[in-house]
């Protein structure tokens, strides 16, 4: 009984010893951001990115087309922090090791200006014009505050929950001015 006992402690000692004593290698800088977003901050940038992306060629063509101030004015101020949000939203992308084809882009779903919309648009002009893309404006100030708010409800990455919560912020400021654009339309 005893012999049999040594041979397996022997043979025990013998696999340890074949088995890798050092420790796995640590994970690199990238895979260690990566693993910092959830899948709800992973999409979130995803379908951002798209958005925002699909939105600017309709705002670029609101100065020829507009004869509104106010209007305008939102396509501006919309620019403005469209522009600024999807630096910040490329470089989550980045850090989070997503790939360069984004699946969201150009998928119809609300809120999600597409060239045809903007190609309707631009053959538009004087109220009608207006009109229209007040209304796609409107759409995607509401569609990405609701993205937003699961972001900031459901995400687990700081700076993309940051981010969410400064959207909501210039969302709230957008929608006073698409207010007064609207009023002034009517």
């Amino acid at each position: 009984m005893k012999a049999i006992a040594r041979v397996l402690l022997a043979g025990t000692l013998l696999l340890s010893g074949c088995t890798s004593s050092a420790a796995d290698p640590a994970p690199t800088p990238a895979a260690r951001a990566a693993s910092q977003f959830g899948g709800t901050d992973l999409a979130w940038i995803e379908i951002n990115i798209a958005m925002d992306e699909e939105l600017l060629p309709l705002l670029e063509i609101v100065p020829e087309h507009s004869g509104s101030d106010s209007l305008q004015a939102l396509a501006l101020q919309v620019q403005g922090f469209t522009t600024a949000e999807l630096s910040a939203l490329r470089a989550l992308h980045d850090q989070a090791g997503l790939p360069s084809e984004n699946p969201h882009k150009g998928m119809p779903m609300p809120g999600m200006v597409t060239p045809d919309d903007v190609t309707k648009a631009a053959a538009l002009t004087g109220k009608d014009f207006d009109a229209y893309v007040l209304k796609l404006i409107q759409e995607h100030l509401d569609q990405s505050q609701n993205l937003a708010e699961s972001e900031d409800k459901s995400g687990v990455e700081e700076q993309t929950r940051s981010l969410a919560t400064q959207i909501l912020r210039t969302r709230e400021l957008a929608e006073t001015t698409l207010k007064n654009a609207s009023q002034k339309a009517s």
